[in-house]
C-alpha cells in the first residue's frame, strides 16, 4: 500500500526538484475561526430546540464566550459572518470570541430549509431578537447583582457595567454554562443604528482562509472509523427495473460486495476506488424504460398540456385593446422559452451515514437538514427524534440539488451492512439525476396607443404544477427499493413576478398550471422569477421599442416606488446613459455590433429591487455574444456585511449570465445526455465581463436578502442589450452562438 504524501511534504519535495512559486497569507482575528465545527459541540446535547425559546439559539459560557445555533446554513452566501456580526453587535460581544454551529438538527432550532434569500432576512432577524431578549435579561441580572437599576447599566464587550464606569460583572459570572430559560421577546429593544459597531462593516469571512489554503474541511473528506464506500447503480433508462444481477462479475475485487434492495443496487468497499471499479465491473440486467417525451417539442408539449387550474395573478381594467384596437394603437406578441437546467455543482453530491440499532446519524451538504431528518426517519421506519442529520459543507447548489438523494442512498446501504457508508455521486449522475430547475413558456400581448401609452399588457404562462405540502423531492432510490414517499413535484414559488412591477391602467396575469414537467424539478436559484422577469423586461422593451421610447425613460414614467427610481437613476449616471429608443442604427458592414441594455425587478415585488445595464459586443460571423460590462444596483435594506452582498451580486450575475448563454438540460427518449461539462458548458474566466456595482445601505430598514434578487434582471439586460446592438430580439434562452447566428441571418 502506497504511504500517504501530506500537501506540504508533496509541495517541499516538488521545490527541491524543480522549484516552484508557493505564495501563503494569513488573516487576523475573526477570520481565523473556525467555520463550521465545535470540537466539544455535543456537550450542547440536550438543550432547547424550540425555536421561541432565546436557550435555542444562544449559550454563554463561563469565560464569556458565545455559543450561536443556527437552523439555516451558509451555503456561500456569508451567513458565517454576517450572523456572527448581528449577535456580536446586540450582545456587544467581541466576534473571535462567538462560535456558530449550523445546520445540526440535534443543536440547532428547526428554521426551515436555507433558501428564499431568508439565510440574513429570517434567520438573522430571529436571531437578533433572540440576542437582544439576552442583553435585556442580562442587563436585569447585572442590576441584581450590582445592586444598581438597569437604566443605570449598559453592555460593552460582554460585560455589564454602569453608565458612569463603575462597577462591572461580565456575562460569564452571570449566566456562564446556564440556560437563560427566556421565551424570545418580538418586542426587545435593538440596538438604533447610530450606535452599530459591527452591523454595515465589510468584515473577513472565517471560512475563506482554510478554503484558499485548502484546509478547509469538507463533506467530501468525511472519514469515519469503520467507514465503506459506495456507488450506486442507477438505472440506465428513466423507469428501468432491475432484472437481474451477476454478483460474480466482480469477485475478481478484493472486498467489494453488492446490495440489493429490488431495484435499488450498489456496491461498497473499503477501498473507494475498489467501489468505483466494482460499480463499472459489475453485470446487471434492467428492463426497458418508460421513455421519455420528446426533447425538441418541449415547449410545444407544455403549451398544449392539459391545463390543472389557472390562477390569476394580477387583473385591473380591460383587454379591449388587444382584440379590438382603436385607431392608431399598435398590438405587439411575443413569446419566451426559457429551457430545464440543473443546479450544475462543480463538485458531485455526497454523504456519509451511520444507521445504528439505537441512533442515526447522517452528515449532508442538505440546505434543508430539518427536512431531511424527517424524511429519514420515515424511509427508515424509526422516531424522527432518533435521527440527527449534520451539515457539512459541499460544493454549493443553491437549491435542492441531489444532496438528499445521496443522503438517502448513504442511509440506506448503512443500514443494509451495519457500518457507516459514504455514498459520492459521480459528475455524470449529478448532471443526469439531479432534481432540475424547470422549463418555463410565457406568452405576452400588448397594445400602444397613439400617444404611446400603453393600453393594454397580457402575461400568460404554462408552468408546472407544484405539489402542496410535500415533504420533500422525492428521491430516486427509495421509488427504486420500494420505500413508499409522497409522490409529487417541487418547483418553488415560481409564479412569482410573473406581473410587470410598472403602472398599467389594463393588466392580466394568469398563470396556467400543467400536471407535469419531463423529469423531477426542484427549486432552483430565483426559482421562477428568472425566466419571468426575462420574459416580463425583455417585453417591456419591447413596448419602449414600439412605442420609440427610450427604455430608462419608459420605465421611470411608469415607477412609483422611489427606491425603485433610484437603484434605476444609479445605473443610469454609471453607465453615462444617453436617452434614445433601441435598437440603436446597426452598421451592416461592421464585423461585431455593439449594444447596451436594461433591466429592472422588484423582487416577489416585495423584497430587495435591483437595477441592472449592460454593454455587449455580438460577432456576426460566429453569433458569439461577448457581454463587455454589467453595471447594477441593488437595494437590499440593511446590509449586514456589504463584502458579502458584493459577493452575492457578483455571483449572481456570473451564474445567470452562464444560465442565460450556455445552460439548457437536453435528454432523449431514455435519459438526459448533457451529463458533463462539455455537453453542458458553463460560463468561463474568459467571459468574465466589468462588474460596476452598488449596494445601497439602508441602516434604518430591515434586511431583504441578497442570495437570490440580482440572478433575476440578467437574462433580459442580456436580451435587451443584444436587440440594441443588433435589431434581433432573441426570446429562447440560452443564447448560443448559433441561434445568434441564425437569428442574424433571418434579420438580414
Amino acid at each position: 500500500m502506497a504511504a500517504r504524501v501530506s500537501r506540504r511534504s508533496f509541495l517541499t519535495t516538488s521545490l527541491a526538484a524543480g522549484g516552484a512559486l508557493i505564495v501563503g497569507f494569513g488573516l487576523d482575528g475573526v477570520g481565523r475561526a473556525g467555520a463550521q465545527s465545535i470540537p466539544d459541540a455535543d456537550r450542547f446535547l440536550g438543550k432547547s430546540l424550540a425555536p421561541d425559546m432565546v436557550d435555542s439559539m444562544l449559550a454563554v459560557q463561563r469565560d464569556g464566550s458565545v455559543t450561536v445555533f443556527v437552523g439555516r446554513v451558509d451555503v456561500g452566501t456569508g451567513a458565517r459572518i454576517a450572523l456572527r456580526q448581528i449577535v456580536g453587535e446586540e450582545l456587544d460581544v467581541p466576534l473571535e470570541r462567538i462560535a456558530m454551529i449550523e445546520g445540526d438538527t440535534a443543536l440547532t432550532p428547526d428554521q426551515g430549509g436555507t433558501g428564499g434569500s431568508y439565510g440574513v432576512a429570517r434567520g438573522g432577524v430571529q436571531l437578533r431578537r433572540a440576542a437582544a431578549t439576552a442583553r435585556q435579561a442580562l442587563l436585569g441580572m447585572g442590576a441584581q447583582r450590582l445592586g444598581r437599576p438597569a437604566g443605570d447599566l449598559e453592555v460593552a464587550d460582554g460585560v455589564v457595567r454602569g453608565k458612569d464606569g463603575s462597577g462591572s460583572v461580565s456575562y460569564g459570572e452571570l449566566i456562564g454554562d446556564r440556560a437563560f430559560n427566556l421565551k424570545v421577546d418580538a418586542a426587545a429593544t435593538l440596538k438604533p443604528a447610530d450606535r452599530f459597531r459591527f452591523i454595515g462593516k465589510s468584515l473577513p469571512r472565517p471560512d475563506v482562509p482554510e478554503k484558499v489554503t485548502g484546509h478547509h474541511r469538507y463533506l467530501h473528506d468525511l472519514t469515519l472509523p469503520g467507514m465503506l464506500h459506495a456507488r450506486v447503480i442507477h438505472p440506465p433508462a428513466y423507469g428501468a427495473t432491475l432484472a437481474s444481477v451477476d454478483e460474480a462479475s466482480i469477485t475478481g475485487i478484493g472486498g467489494a460486495r453488492v446490495v440489493r434492495i429490488q431495484s435499488f443496487l450498489a456496491v461498497v468497499a473499503e477501498r473507494e476506488w475498489d467501489a468505483v471499479r466494482a460499480a463499472r465491473a459489475l453485470k446487471a440486467q434492467w428492463s426497458a424504460g418508460t421513455g421519455l417525451p420528446d426533447h425538441a417539442r418541449e415547449f410545444e408539449a407544455m403549451r398544449a398540456a392539459p391545463v390543472v387550474r389557472d390562477q390569476e395573478i394580477a387583473k385591473r381594467g380591460d383587454l379591449a385593446a388587444l382584440t379590438a384596437p382603436p385607431a392608431g394603437t399598435r398590438t405587439l406578441a411575443a413569446t419566451y422559452r426559457w429551457p430545464m437546467q440543473t443546479h450544475g455543482s462543480i463538485g458531485p453530491s455526497c454523504s456519509v451515514a451511520d444507521v445504528r440499532p439505537d441512533r442515526v446519524t447522517v452528515w449532508s451538504a442538505s440546505q434543508n437538514v430539518h427536512g431531511f431528518q424527517a424524511t429519514c426517519a420515515r424511509m427508515l421506519g424509526v422516531k424522527r427524534d432518533r435521527v440527527r442529520v449534520i451539515y457539512m459543507d459541499g460544493a454549493g447548489s443553491y437549491g435542492a440539488n441531489g444532496a438528499d438523494d445521496a443522503a438517502a442512498e448513504a442511509a440506506l446501504l448503512s443500514k443494509a451492512v451495519g457500518r457507516p457508508v459514504r455514498v459520492q455521486w459521480s459528475r455524470q449522475e449529478e448532471h443526469g439525476l439531479d432534481p432540475k430547475g424547470p422549463a418555463q413558456l410565457l406568452e405576452l400581448r400588448g397594445a400602444v396607443d397613439k400617444d404611446g401609452e400603453v393600453a393594454a399588457w397580457e402575461t400568460q404562462a404554462w408552468l408546472p404544477i407544484s405539489t402542496a405540502n410535500l415533504p420533500n423531492t422525492p428521491l430516486v432510490s427509495l421509488d427504486a427499493a420500494g420505500i413508499p414517499q409522497t409522490q409529487g413535484r417541487a418547483s418553488g414559488l415560481i409564479y412569482q413576478n410573473v406581473d410587470p412591477p410598472y403602472a398599467m391602467p389594463n393588466l392580466s396575469a394568469v398563470v396556467h398550471w400543467v400536471a407535469d414537467a419531463p423529469l423531477r424539478t426542484a427549486p432552483l436559484r430565483a426559482p421562477g422569477k428568472i425566466a419571468n422577469t426575462f420574459a416580463e423586461e425583455s417585453f417591456t422593451d419591447e413596448i419602449a421599442a414600439l412605442a420609440r421610447v427610450d427604455p430608462l425613460e419608459f420605465r421611470l414614467r411608469r415607477l412609483s416606488n422611489p427606491r425603485g427610481v433610484e437603484v434605476l437613476k444609479r445605473v443610469a449616471a454609471r453607465m453615462g446613459w444617453q436617452p434614445r429608443p433601441s435598437p440603436r442604427p446597426v452598421n451592416r458592414r461592421a464585423a461585431v455590433l455593439t449594444g447596451r441594455g436594461l433591466a429592472y425587478v422588484h423582487y416577489k415585488h416585495e423584497e430587495t429591487i435591483v437595477a441592472m445595464g449592460m454593454e455587449v459586443a455580438v460577432e456576426r460571423a460566429t453569433g458569439r455574444i461577448r457581454v463587455t460590462r454589467v453595471v447594477a444596483a441593488q437595494d437590499c435594506g440593511l446590509v449586514i456585511n456589504p463584502d458579502c452582498v458584493q459577493a452575492q451580486l457578483e455571483g449572481n450575475i456570473l451564474q445567470t449570465l452562464s444560465r442565460a448563454l450556455h445552460e439548457e438540460i437536453v435528454y432523449d427518449r431514455d435519459r438526459v445526455t448533457t451529463v458533463d461539462w462539455a455537453s453542458y458548458p458553463i460560463l468561463t474566466f474568459p467571459e468574465v465581463p466589468k462588474l460596476e456595482l452598488e449596494v445601497i445601505q439602508r441602516l434604518d430598514q430591515p434586511p431583504l436578502g441578497a442570495g437570490e434578487a440580482a440572478s433575476t434582471p440578467v437574462g433580459a439586460a442580456l436580451a435587451n442589450a443584444v436587440f440594441d446592438a443588433t435589431g434581433v430580439r432573441l426570446r429562447t434562452v440560452p443564447f448560443r452562438p448559433d441561434r445568434v447566428k441564425t437569428a442574424l441571418a433571418g434579420r438580414s
